[in-house]
């Protein structure tokens, strides 16, 4: 009997440790989020009205992060990084998610001012930047991704498009900057990639024109 007693009092011990492990680690990452939370805002608040460099504005950054979050995304990539500014609102979200995000950027000037940014927000755990030409880079990664944000070169975004899509999951989301379904719009090379984009049956897009112009298109289903 003594022995029994002494076995389940042992259980409850290693239970009782368990939980407080558990609490304790639970407790851990919830100071490390609003650690970071805290970072990344007082880092955006100070730079509010400085991205210049072909940057989006806050609210379009905003709705990048509402998107993944919501959707519980983990595998991104951005097609431009300019100096930073959406890569840390796609960052932020994803350390929410557990993801991580492949940044493209051509211009070595932005590229480094970009992760001089990206390690003043402490996001540069989430943040794989890559230096190179998109044109080509594009068509090497493998994926898959669930999330891709395009805002490099406008003439070009059908062809990223299409080399991305096998690669994009399904229920995955693709989203375009500078693009709009609205009259009197200059049109150019974002132009022709909504026109292909909104007739694909495949892929359900909408336009937020709040900002400066996204494309929100959700892959339903493979061709």
């Amino acid at each position: 009997m003594k022995i029994q007693q002494h076995i389940s009092l042992s259980i409850i011990s290693l239970f009782l440790l368990s939980c407080l492990s558990i609490n304790s680690a639970i407790s851990q990452n919830a100071e490390k989020i609003k650690n970071l939370d805290d970072r990344v805002q007082k880092f955006l608040e100070n730079r509010k009205g400085t991205w210049q460099d072909m940057n989006v504005p806050a609210s379009d950054g905003k709705i990048l992060y509402d998107i993944i979050v919501k959707n519980n995304y983990t595998k991104a990539l951005e097609i431009g990084t300019s100096t930073g500014h959406s890569a840390i609102w796609i960052a932020w979200a994803l350390s929410k998610t557990g993801g991580k995000l492949i940044t493209i950027e051509i211009d070595e000037g932005r590229y480094k001012e970009a992760e001089a940014n990206f390690k003043a927000a402490g996001l540069s755990e989430y943040i794989d930047a890559r230096l190179a030409d998109a044109h080509q880079l594009v068509k090497e990664l493998k994926g898959p991704f669930d999330f891709v944000f395009c805002d490099a070169d406008k003439d070009w975004y059908k062809n990223y498009f299409i080399a991305i899509y096998p690669k994009l999951e399904v229920g995955g989301c693709y989203t375009a900057h500078n693009v709009s379904d609205q009259r009197g719009w200059r049109r150019g090379g974002t132009g022709e990639f909504y026109d292909y984009i909104k007739n694909l049956p495949d892929m359900k897009t909408t336009v937020d024109n709040s900002g400066a112009g996204m494309s929100i298109s959700y892959k339903k289903s493979e061709k």
